[in-house]
């Protein structure tokens, strides 16, 4: 009986393996601009016509944000998101998200199989061992990602940040995921009639999204659950710019939020641009301080001030 348990179990796993398979070779991802970043090689392994925007003759840049800040990586950028946002800085100035060209007009899109992202990476990884699932907001194109994740793991054995705004949990992608970096948006972010006019953005249309979905706690309840049920790693990573940012993050989510750990609590200073996050700096350092807080730094701004694809 028990070899016939077992057979039957075998050959029900070999279906399964087969309906996933086949979801892996009829999925697509739609990436922007860039799409995999910064590399050298296509995914024949020929060599790219231009350098990276980083300006080295090799593929590959660092994770500039979180935990793994200073980590070799390489990058895959999807497109679209479900938010659009536009930060007002301390001063009143405006600062539109520093992807916007994958959020609000992602108009360089283009459609690739899970292969061509998978060869792309496989040609141009060399030794370093982290990728980065990007957005956009990748977890829009979930049941991509999650074979993608799939393909990464188990062919590449390579580690995988997915980069998500916190508004979508699904466990096909997650069981994948190495470090959950979750960056959920405060009111701030919500781009008001006059954020967007100052852009030339339109009030409907692509410029006008669902920021009413911002604030999800259940879904991030989800994360942190997986997380410390699976032992992943977790960062809950917040963009901030204003004194009162703070008292939003605890009223807003960490008062309504159980079971995460204190030092995956990260800020991070508002700003696209250098000038702008040396503003938001000193607001940022006094409320991490202050309530025992991580501070993170956005290195690739630093190094290379607000280009795409580095």
């Amino acid at each position: 009986m028990k070899n016939i348990t077992e057979g039957i179990a075998m050959i029900v796993q070999e279906k399964v393996n087969r309906g996933i398979d086949a979801d892996i070779n009829n999925a697509k991802l739609v990436l922007v601009g860039e799409g995999v970043f910064p590399i050298t090689k296509d995914a024949e392994g020929k060599a790219v016509h231009e350098l990276p925007n980083t300006g080295l003759a090799i593929s590959g840049t660092i994770q500039g944000e979180g935990k793994l800040a200073g980590t070799p990586s390489l990058f895959v950028r999807l497109a679209s998101c479900n938010l659009r946002c536009i930060w007002q800085m301390e001063d009143g100035s405006f600062c539109k998200c520093d992807t916007s060209y994958a959020s609000f007009h992602p108009d360089d899109k283009k459609a690739w199989s899970i292969e061509a992202v998978i060869e792309t990476i496989k040609q141009n990884i060399g030794e370093m061992k982290h990728v980065v699932i990007t957005g956009g907001e990748p977890m829009l194109q979930k049941k991509g990602v999650a074979a993608l994740c799939r393909v990464i793991k188990e062919k590449l054995h390579l580690h995988i940040t997915l980069e998500t705004n916190g508004t979508i949990f699904d466990k096909d992608v997650a069981k994948y995921v190495d470090l959950f970096s979750i960056s959920p948006k405060l009111s701030n972010s919500v781009p008001s009639k006059e954020k967007l006019h100052s852009y030339g953005e339109e009030e409907s249309g692509a410029s006008r999204y669902h920021h009413e979905v911002r604030l999800n706690v259940d879904v991030l309840q989800s994360y942190i659950y997986f997380a410390n049920s699976t032992e992943k790693d977790l960062q809950l990573k917040f963009v901030v710019g204003r004194i009162d940012d703070a008292k939003e993050i605890k009223r807003d989510y960490l008062d309504e939020l159980v079971a995460y750990n204190q030092e995956d609590i990260m800020l991070m200073p508002l700003g696209a641009k250098t000038e702008q996050i040396a503003k938001s700096n000193p607001i940022v350092l006094h409320q991490c301080i202050q309530n025992g807080w991580k501070y993170t730094p956005r290195i690739h701004i630093d190094i290379f001030g607000s280009k795409i694809g580095v």
